[in-house]
């Protein structure tokens, strides 16, 4: 989804954490003052590819 102008994913938390590390992007916080840890806000420089991340969260949520 779109928030804000950002692509926004839900991934596995530990997957969120490699990319937060990596500079790909923030947890993201849906203005409760709370970082939400299986959620990611991909940043628009971020070289990761978008498809592929969308994939990957539309997996994730699948499994639920």
């Amino acid at each position: 989804m779109f928030v804000r102008g950002q692509l926004v994913l839900k991934l596995p938390e530990a997957r969120v954490d490699e990319l937060v590390e990596g500079g790909h992007g923030v947890r993201f916080d849906a203005n409760k003052g709370t970082p939400m840890k299986e959620w990611l806000a991909l940043d628009a420089g971020s070289r990761q590819p978008w498809s592929a991340l969308a994939e990957e969260a539309l997996e994730f949520v699948g499994k639920r």
